[in-house]
């Protein structure tokens, strides 16, 4: 089962980043990057000191992007660090779905991540595979799509420059782009990705 995350330590960052959903959702005024950043480093804290785990059935459905905070490289030290984070505008619509396999197989399925600006949509798909106990999702996309209101003029398979399709579930995570989710929630669901960025996404309805 879904680990239960309300609770006196826990509920701080959590209602932030609710409140932040909200307001993004509504489009009222939003809390500041900073509040937003603090509040993600402090849930994947969370989830790491308690070792939460997540079933992949939790993340199933359509995700609007809200928050992301990218990185930068640091000078002469060869790391990264967070950027200082920045909300989606609402012009731009960016989702990402996740969805079982037909099998109904829980540890596999397929993502779909699509930018919407006006009437032009840009949308890629491809294979996923989870890892539950590390909440690890890989994926890789492997098909582009590019419509004009409802006139779908591009459809084409593509290489991410990673890996054939067919020798996607033999390839390790570490080989793959992916997400470490740190927190899942009815309403919001975040991640660090394989470059070190955070991100925000909130349930499109």
């Amino acid at each position: 089962m879904m680990a239960n995350l309300i609770s006196n330590s826990t509920a701080d960052f959590i209602n932030s980043l609710s409140l932040a959903a909200n307001a993004y959702r509504e489009g009222n005024q939003v809390p500041s990057a900073e509040v937003i950043v603090n509040a993600l480093l402090e849930a994947e804290k969370t989830a790491k000191l308690q070792k939460l785990n997540y079933p992949f059935e939790v993340l199933s459905g359509k995700w609007r992007l809200c928050f992301a905070t990218g990185t930068k490289k640091v000078r002469n030290h060869g790391g990264i660090i967070l950027g200082k984070g920045w909300y989606v505008p609402k012009f731009t619509k960016i989702h990402i779905c996740f969805s079982p396999t037909e099998e109904q197989n829980l540890e596999k399925g397929e993502i779909a991540n699509q930018v919407q600006l006006g009437a032009i949509l840009f949308k890629l798909t491809g294979p996923i595979k989870y890892l539950g106990k590390k909440n690890l999702l890989a994926f890789d996309f492997i098909q582009m799509q590019i419509s004009l209101f409802n006139w779908m003029f591009v459809n084409k398979q593509i290489r991410s420059g990673k890996v054939e399709s067919a020798d996607f579930d033999d390839q390790p995570i570490a080989k793959l782009p992916f997400f470490a989710f740190f927190l899942v929630t009815e309403d919001v669901i975040a991640a660090r990705g394989r470059g070190g960025g955070l991100a925000l996404w909130i349930r499109d309805n």
